[in-house]
């Protein structure tokens, strides 16, 4: 499910710059792009440690 990200996120205005080239060279926006790499640390934590269980959300 995708929703609005209520989390705001503060980054040094050089880093937002050079991510948004990172971005746009692999084709997403910066918003795929941090998506991308939350789920890559996500696969790689569980591979180290196991699933995550996240209890079910009612919506």
């Amino acid at each position: 499910m995708t929703q609005p990200n209520p989390y705001p996120l503060r980054v040094e205005k050089t880093i937002m710059e050079k991510f948004k080239v990172i971005a746009s060279e692999n084709g997403r926006s910066v918003n795929k792009e941090i998506e991308m790499l939350m789920k890559q640390a996500i696969a790689s934590y569980e591979q180290n440690n196991g699933q995550i269980e996240i209890p079910a959300l009612n919506d």
